[in-house]
């Protein structure tokens, strides 16, 4: 497998490393600091299975590198990694293309899972795009609720909702308990009930339905 790194800070292509290789130990590793370097790995390595875009980098133009990127590469999921990750800037980046989002402030973790949702053909996407409430009301919404009855999140706890949000940004049962200062096993059970009640079978498929459904956790007015 290879994955292409393109970010004009060599740390972060560095410190990306030992994460990208818990995807597949054999994977190899290119990276590139600018636009231009980027199409060139691209065009002199046809076999690239992921994308790791920096919207910021030398060259990008805006959304306009991205683009580049994907005519060249269009089967490929490139998934932008930014310190910028407001509701415009991730639905406009998915809307132009990317396999998903996700911001430079989440642990390796995280990355991790979500790298692994989007090599599944999933979306990925931070679950601060739903808590967002948008100013532009024209914006398409990254991910149409389906036709039918949609999934009954309105049957989860503020608590519930909160932990499946976590899911979403894909933190582990403990990482979600320090967050929520709970116990891990607390973690545990909530879980088993936000799968009854979206109907999921395990936390992969809670995340996909989340996503799909274009769930947004309701805000408590106190």
């Amino acid at each position: 497998m290879q994955i292409l790194v393109a970010d004009d800070h060599k740390l972060v292509r560095d410190g990306l490393r030992p994460f990208l290789q818990e995807l597949d130990p054999s994977v190899e590793i290119l990276d590139a600091a600018t636009l231009g370097e980027a199409i060139k790995v691209i065009e002199d390595k046809p076999g690239i299975g992921l994308v790791l875009l920096d919207l910021m980098m030398p060259g990008m133009d805006g959304l306009s590198g991205l683009q580049q990127i994907k005519a060249r590469v269009p089967d490929t999921p490139v998934v932008i990694v930014s310190g910028y990750s407001t509701r415009d800037h991730v639905v406009s980046a998915v809307q132009a293309g990317a396999a998903g989002f996700i911001p430079k402030t989440v642990s390796g973790t995280a990355m991790v899972n979500a790298l692994r949702l989007v090599l599944s053909g999933e979306k990925y996407l931070p679950s601060s795009t739903f808590f967002e409430d948008p100013s532009n009301q024209s914006i398409t919404p990254v991910a149409a609720r389906p036709a039918g009855a949609p999934p009954p999140f309105d049957r989860l706890s503020r608590r519930e909702g909160e932990i499946l949000a976590q899911l979403v940004e894909g933190r582990t049962n403990k990482e979600i308990a320090i967050a929520l200062s709970l116990q891990e096993i607390t973690i545990k059970v909530h879980l088993r009930n936000v799968y009854r009640k979206i109907g999921a079978a395990n936390r992969a498929q809670a995340v996909r339905i989340a996503l799909q459904s274009g769930w947004v956790m309701p805000e408590v007015i106190n």
